[in-house]
């Protein structure tokens, strides 16, 4: 016959266990920042069109250095701050991809613009990076171990966004959103990049939105909207 007090015992060790376990399972919902107008315009028209055909993105706003992590469903998973090339621009230069770091120029070091399906792959020294364009060697990857004058843990932190223009190109993102978020995510079958421009129009970077306009009630209605 089983006793009374140790059938209360292992109860309760049941319990505790299911409520330790389902309060490890839930996960508190992202609260984003203010975003700008042209990521909120991207992060829109990915998900409520499904451009991102089932699979994980981010959304990289070169002029604040921020990126923004969503799950294949569209929910907001995290966001930090980014290091990126060192040059204004757009477009990559042709041919730098086959270019030695030491090889490419000041102007060259520039992180392109526009929708990039990325996967991960080996780079040099048999490192694995998130390859955003491997044409022309534009990778997500964390800080890497280079020259200490370079100060990149600082600059990352730093509320000064010109601090955050560093790289030849690549962007590099904090290790805890890489190691916690993106590479789970994009791991067995990648997902997509959507970087937003430095200059150019936002819709020469990502043409299907040109039909879908942002007038200025928009911009006033998102401005006015509360965040929640």
């Amino acid at each position: 016959m089983t006793d009374p007090a140790e059938a209360a015992t292992a109860t309760a060790s049941k319990a505790k266990a299911q409520k330790r376990k389902s309060t490890k399972s839930v996960q508190k919902p992202v609260q984003l920042p203010d975003l700008t107008i042209p990521t909120q315009r991207v992060t829109s028209w990915v998900t409520e069109t499904a451009d991102n055909n089932g699979l994980p993105f981010l959304v990289i706003d070169k002029p604040s250095a921020t990126v923004f992590a969503f799950d294949a469903s569209g929910k907001p998973v995290g966001f930090g701050p980014v290091l990126i090339g060192r040059a204004l621009g757009d477009d990559a230069t042709p041919g730098v991809g086959n270019k030695s770091l030491a090889e490419i120029g000041p102007a060259e070091k520039t992180t392109p613009a526009g929708r990039f399906l990325a996967r991960f792959g080996k780079a040099a020294g048999n490192t694995r990076v998130l390859w955003v364009d491997y044409a022309t060697s534009v990778a997500i990857h964390t800080i890497p171990p280079g020259n200490p004058k370079e100060n990149r843990a600082k600059r990352m932190l730093s509320p000064d966004v010109d601090d955050n223009r560093i790289t030849f190109g690549c962007i590099n993102v904090p290790k805890a959103l890489y190691n916690g978020k993106i590479a789970p995510m994009f791991g067995k079958k990648g997902g997509y990049v959507y970087i937003l421009p430095d200059s150019k129009p936002l819709e020469d970077a990502f043409p299907p939105l040109h039909a879908r306009p942002f007038t200025p009630a928009q911009v006033a209605t998102a401005e006015s909207t509360p965040s929640r």
